[in-house]
């Protein structure tokens, strides 16, 4: 793991995400990724569906690099229903561990009101640190 989790002395234990992490290797800096296949298709079933493979596809990124998802630092997703975000908080979680096992980068949620593809309703911007374990 080329990245490492920075904890503030008397704040709470984040749940689902790190507050900081730093990194050593080379920086990899993702593009938004968005829960497509390599055909342009998304899977049906709205957003847990998306987010899994928007998680897949940036994991996808971060492997092409030669890193692993304990590589990725920090993370910033885009969603475009933050109630149906915040209502499948348990699907999502096991998305998560089924593709980033029990690693939390530093992460942003925002709820934007659009993406560009249209039918996308999550996506993903990441930074790992791949190499120099």
């Amino acid at each position: 793991m080329s990245s490492l989790e920075v904890t503030v002395p008397g704040w709470p234990q984040p749940k689902g995400y790190s507050n900081g992490r730093t990194g050593t290797g080379v920086p990899l800096h993702t593009g938004g990724q968005i829960g497509w296949d390599t055909e342009g298709k998304f899977p049906a079933g709205g957003l847990v569906p998306q987010f899994g493979k928007t998680l897949e596809n940036i994991v996808a990124v971060v492997a092409a690099a030669g890193g692993t998802p304990a590589d990725i630092a920090t993370m910033t997703v885009y969603v475009t229903d933050i109630a149906a975000y915040r209502s499948s908080q348990q699907e999502l979680g096991a998305v998560w561990r089924q593709h980033m096992g029990k690693h939390f980068p530093a992460m942003a949620l925002v709820a934007v009101t659009a993406l560009v593809e249209r039918e996308a309703v999550v996506e993903i911007q990441a930074v790992a640190y791949v190499g120099d374990r």
